[in-house]
This record gives C-alpha cells, sequence and structure tokens, in this order.
C-alpha cells in the first residue's frame, strides 16, 4: 500500500554558498536544461548570504525553483528577511521560497538559542506580516515588529512557501501546523522519512492539515564519480562536520559514541579529512549521497519510495561541481525519472 499523502517528486540540489560567484549562472543553467526542478542556498554560519548566489540565479533562469535553505534567527533580522526575499520573488517572477532553521554552530558566536523556536516563529510571523501589508505587527518573544510598520518596496506574492529545516520533533511539530515542507538536512537516510511525517503529523492533525502536508525534503552532502573510492573518501570529508552535529538526531541508527568523541578535537584543530576517516562505511551512506551514479540511484529511489518529496543533492556535487552535476543530470536522474514516472512532476509546476 503507498503513501497516504501527495507522492508527486520533484528533483533539486542544494548549493554551499561558498563558490565564486561566476559559477552560479552557468551551473544554474545548466540544472534547469536537465531538468531539475529547485535550487536552494544553504544559510549555514560563515557560507555566503543565500540572497546573493539566489538573485544571481533568478536572473539567469525562468523555471527552477530558488530557496532560501535556510535563514537562521539569529544571522539576519526577519526584517530583512522579508525585504530579501520580496526582491528575489520580483527577480524571479514568483519562484522564491523561505526557509527557516534553528541554526547550528552558534556556539561560534556566542549566542543563546534557549528560545530557538520561539525567535523561530517570530520570524516567520514578521515575514509574513510584511508580504501580505498587515498593519497589526508583532508582539513576539525574540522579535517585535510595531503596529503600523509596512515595506516600502514593491512585494509581488503577499505569501511565499515556507520550508522549515529540522530533525526536533517539536519544531517538526510546529512545522506541520505552518509550514509546506520540512527539510531533514544532512540527511540520506530513507528509514527517517516516516518517522519525520509521524513528527509534523503532530501539528497537521492539530491544525486540521491533510494528511501529506507539509512535504518532507531530505538534503545531504553528495559525491558522485565514476571512481567509488575517490567519491566516497571525499564525502567522508565534506559530510564531517555536519555528521558530528547531527549523527546523534537519527532515532533510526546508532552511531558508536566513540566515534564522535574521537571526531572532536580533530575537528577543533581543522583536521577535517582525519576526522573524515573516523566515519564507518554504513554511516557514510545515511548521511550522504555518495559512489558511483548506480549507488546514488539506488539511495534516492529507496527515499522516493518511502514517502520523500525532494531529495536535494548538496555541494560539492562531485569531484568537481560541474563534473558532478552532469553526471547527476545524465546518469541520476535519467533513471530516476524512468523508476518513477508520472510521479514526477514537470518543471515549472507547482507542488500541491
Amino acid at each position: 500500500m503507498g503513501p497516504a499523502y501527495d507522492d508527486r517528486i520533484e528533483f533539486g540540489v542544494g548549493f554551499g554558498g561558498t563558490l565564486p560567484p561566476s559559477s552560479y549562472t552557468e551551473l544554474a543553467q545548466q540544472l534547469e536544461t536537465d531538468g531539475f526542478h529547485v535550487a536552494t542556498v544553504f544559510g549555514d554560519l560563515m557560507m555566503q548570504p543565500p540572497a546573493f548566489p539566489l538573485a544571481t540565479m533568478a536572473a539567469a533562469t525562468e523555471r527552477l525553483r530558488l530557496g532560501v535553505g535556510c535563514y537562521t534567527p539569529w544571522t539576519l533580522h526577519p526584517v530583512e528577511m522579508a525585504g530579501q526575499l520580496a526582491y528575489l520573488d520580483h527577480l524571479s517572477e514568483g519562484r522564491v521560497f523561505m526557509g527557516m532553521v534553528r541554526g547550528a554552530w552558534m556556539g561560534q558566536l556566542r549566542i543563546d538559542q534557549k528560545n530557538a523556536l520561539a525567535a523561530v516563529h517570530d520570524c516567520i510571523s514578521i515575514v509574513r506580516a510584511l508580504l501580505s501589508g498587515s498593519p497589526a505587527g508583532h508582539e513576539g518573544t525574540v522579535f517585535r515588529l510595531a503596529p503600523g510598520t509596512l515595506p516600502e518596496y514593491p512585494v509581488l506574492r503577499s505569501r511565499v512557501p515556507l520550508m522549515i529545516g529540522t530533525w526536533s520533533p517539536r519544531l517538526a511539530a510546529y512545522a506541520g501546523e505552518h509550514a509546506d515542507e520540512v527539510q531533514v538536512g544532512g540527511c540520506a537516510n530513507p528509514d527517517m522519512v516516516p518517522v519525520v511525517r509521524e513528527y509534523v503529523r503532530v501539528g497537521s492533525d492539530a491544525a486540521g492539515r491533510p494528511a501529506r502536508d507539509p512535504r518532507i525534503v531530505l538534503t545531504a552532502v553528495t559525491v558522485v564519480d565514476e571512481d567509488r573510492a575517490a567519491a566516497r573518501a571525499r564525502a567522508r570529508t565534506e559530510v564531517a562536520l555536519p555528521f558530528h552535529v547531527i549523527a546523534r538526531m537519527d532515532r533510526t541508527f546508532d552511531v558508536d559514541p566513540e566515534v564522535l568523541e574521537r571526531m572532536e578535537p580533530l575537528l577543533r584543530q581543522g583536521e577535517i579529512e582525519a576526522a573524515g576517516r573516523l566515519i564507518p562505511d554504513d554511516a557514510l551512506t545515511r548521511f550522504s549521497f555518495c559512489g558511483t551514479p548506480d549507488e546514488v540511484v539506488t539511495q534516492a529511489a529507496a527515499i522516493y519510495e518511502r514517502g520523500a518529496s525532494r531529495i536535494e543533492f548538496d555541494t560539492p556535487f562531485g569531484l568537481t561541481p560541474r563534473r558532478g552535476i552532469e553526471l547527476l543530470s545524465e546518469h541520476v536522474l535519467t533513471p530516476l525519472r524512468r523508476e518513477l514516472g508520472d510521479r514526477v512532476l514537470a518543471q515549472g509546476e507547482e507542488p500541491r
């Protein structure tokens, strides 16, 4: 018996915001030509602010949906989020969506995140108030907007779609009430899809929303290449930092605590490659898409069959970004389209 929710799917990519500005135009055009539906740009600490690469990609494409994946409350005020989204939405003619997360690595900025859920709620509420033109303002716990505060710039859409990124049952339940999509970042594990579905169902049931809402998105470091050993070695290095943060959050898979303890001093000293070599083989394929194109197809198909609506293959894509996207387009998407058939959304079609 298939899933009870809307099972139509999209293919996406996620950019780390680490490439030279000149790279984004050509890569975005290639993604659109090759049939990808979505490109997001991360808002992780010390990466390029997402609005800049997204503006470049918006001007270079016509159908690709574009998302901030994701804003964090601690590094940008929601008033600025609303302004950026309104500008990008105009530039892309209505193809932008907003992503919000609690945020990781904030300890490096000495930021206290104890009111994270309240901060996320305030950001979303303020952005929605400003884009909708509501004069009511918002009296929040962390952020406030005085009544009568309205934007002085043009707004194309009064509401842009919302994606919330989280592994947390509590924030996922909040997303079940308020979001269009839930993103599980750093996850390539099909077993997490039904787990997250149950998390969000708490909120969607409380809000009286259909069982298919919100849609579930899995996104993870991707390194695809014909040279399996080289791809997996690169993936270990790329995934080391996020793996150390999120490995304990996967309720379906036990990571030896000793591995994480041994990784910590290496990461602190900047020995990322050495830390990555400690990741067990079975863990690597639950927290990244890596290996040959056939292996990545198998990984992705299993995730879609468990009910994910989109996979985002994330930076660095391959041993080089260009080659990785070529392999994803020609040797991953093509067999996935064939296998998944009429479940694949047409390019430019909005998900329900």
